[in-house]
């Protein structure tokens, strides 16, 4: 019987997000192809570290326990850049750590982006900045994985998602705005457009599948009011008023919602994240990303305006 993938929330990951390859990484860039596969057969018991992303992964998993396991709501596939004799050891991996991950698309030494409309992907995750960047220019959306220090407390069964707006959720049209003529006429162009919806950004749809997340959530909560929802999400922006109603009156058109906003017109978002605890946080801007990486599961979207590098000149 075809498996179908239409109604699931379905996630593609790297390996590289969801294991920590550091010490496999470097034999492949200081020996070579060849070394790293001696190396990766050689370590094939081995069981890979947890990535930046596992946590996230984790959790979201876990969430199937919400539907039949024949029915689960979300599908997570492994892409990677590995072959399969290479990619053993991390579907070995996988299975050590108890992931429910039974599905994975190997492209020896080129990226497997292309695939995510065939699979109804709606977020590749990788740590490699190059093949995200390849996949949000073909037009899907997909976000850099950065380096955290935080150490996952496993005994924390919710799932805290934390976005941006601009660039994330939505398209970047406003902030081309902000970016050109500056924070006047960026309100100035909210206020106008307050009734009109947004474009969606890369991420819209990923909220979307979030959303049927918590939809399943509350109806497991009125069937059992003990039931204490796991999936918490956050909007966290520099926007400020006027520009907030804007935003709030997008997700209402669009559908969505999130549980919490954050509209903190340009005070620092790691103190916020610092506090909110995510377990990944969505932002197109480097520079923010800079501050809330060292303690925050970060992913940098690399899409629109801020991330266009300015034309060449001479």
């Amino acid at each position: 019987m075809k498996y179908d993938l239409s109604d699931r929330l379905v996630i593609g990951i790297a390996s590289s997000a969801l294991f920590d390859l550091t010490d496999c990484d470097a034999v492949f860039r200081e020996q070579g192809e060849d070394a790293y596969r001696a190396y990766q057969e050689t370590h094939l018991d081995n069981v890979l570290e947890q990535g930046v992303a596992f946590p996230f992964v984790r959790r979201l998993l876990s969430l199937n326990d919400l539907a039949a396991p024949s029915d689960p709501l979300v599908e997570v596939i492994i892409l990677s850049r590995n072959d399969p004799d290479t990619g053993l050891r991390v579907m070995r991996s996988i299975a050590a750590h108890g992931l429910p991950i039974s599905r994975a698309v190997f492209r020896q030494g080129r990226s497997p982006h292309r695939f995510m409309p065939a699979l109804n992907m709606s977020l590749f995750l990788s740590a490699n900045g190059s093949d995200v960047r390849e996949a949000v220019a073909d037009g899907l959306p997909a976000g850099h994985v950065l380096e955290t220090k935080r150490v996952d407390d496993d005994a924390d069964r919710e799932l805290r998602i934390a976005f941006d707006f601009d660039g994330v959720v939505a398209d970047d049209a406003s902030e081309r705005i902000y970016q050109d003529a500056g924070i006047d006429a960026f309100r100035a162009h909210e206020v106008r457009n307050v009734t009109t919806a947004h474009d969606p950004g890369p991420l819209k749809d990923f909220l979307a599948g979030i959303n049927r997340i918590q939809r399943r959530e509350e109806e497991a909560r009125r069937q059992d009011p003990s039931y204490q929802p796991r999936l918490r999400v956050s909007l966290v922006t520099a926007r400020d008023a006027p520009a907030h109603e804007r935003l709030v009156r997008s997700l209402k058109q669009w559908g969505l919602r999130v549980n919490d906003a954050f509209f903190l017109g340009g005070i620092d978002k790691a103190t916020v994240m610092h506090a909110l605890d995510p377990h990944i946080f969505f932002d197109d801007q480097v520079s923010h990303l800079n501050g809330t990486a060292p303690a925050t599961p970060s992913v940098h979207v690399p899409f629109g305006v801020v991330n266009t590098p300015p034309p060449a000149t001479g």
